[in-house]
């Protein structure tokens, strides 16, 4: 169990994985180990147009990409590629290195297109990377609509931002990296927790591949 999760996810970690700890001593120690930090305060913002995702009712209905960056601890920069399926909110894979051109990009999606199949569409910023010529060719030749979320409206594209923010807390804010390939083991790692093990809050608590087994029992990737 990840310590930045706060209590009633880890409870509800606990209670997937069968485990036969009450809610009252899972709090008593929760405290004692001194895990219960103060919430911090919201921010007062002012009223905005609400623009709502359409939720996807399948896998590869639709797919969300984004960028991160961050640094080893000798200050070289990395930066990571992160696919997700907005259905169950699974993470489908994170690419990581120095440099992630489009090409790099296009491969990425390919490898993954052969193991996962093409989504209808794709769901991304306009970072010069999302409107290469190469990623527009690639999308035309497989049929895949590419939705340019836009300018300054990160919102729009939730589901990956939803995702980096907890792919930062519990894994690139937690650990000094001295290697892309100690970045790469421990994202790895982490990802097949996320994905199998980690309780979802908007999946019902649930896990992201256990939901999609629920929903599609027949479907195998």
């Amino acid at each position: 169990m990840n310590p930045r999760h706060g209590f009633w996810l880890l409870y509800a970690s606990a209670c997937y994985q069968e485990q036969p700890w009450g809610k009252t001593v899972l709090w008593r120690v929760y405290c004692q180990l001194k895990l219960n930090l103060p919430k911090r305060g919201k921010k007062r913002l002012p009223q905005r147009i609400k623009q709502p995702l359409e939720a996807a009712t399948q896998p590869n209905q639709g797919w969300s990409c984004d960028f991160m960056s961050d640094a080893l601890w000798s200050g070289r920069r990395f930066r990571t590629f992160n696919v997700i399926d907005e259905f169950n909110r699974e993470c489908l894979r994170i690419e990581i290195d120095t440099s992630l051109p489009a090409a790099r990009v296009v491969r990425a999606l390919e490898e993954l297109a052969e193991v996962r199949g093409t989504p209808q569409s794709i769901r991304l910023d306009n970072g010069p990377e999302f409107i290469a010529q190469a990623l527009k060719q690639w999308a035309q030749r497989k049929g895949v609509e590419l939705r340019h979320i836009q300018p300054g409206k990160p919102t729009q594209n939730a589901y990956a931002e939803r995702f980096n923010r907890t792919y930062r807390t519990e894994v690139l804010d937690c650990y000094v990296f001295e290697s892309l390939q100690e970045v790469r083991s421990m994202t790895e790692d982490w990802l097949h927790r996320y994905n199998h093990h980690r309780p979802h809050e908007s999946l019902g608590r649930i896990p992201p591949v256990a939901y999609r087994v629920k929903r599609f029992p027949n479907l195998y990737f």
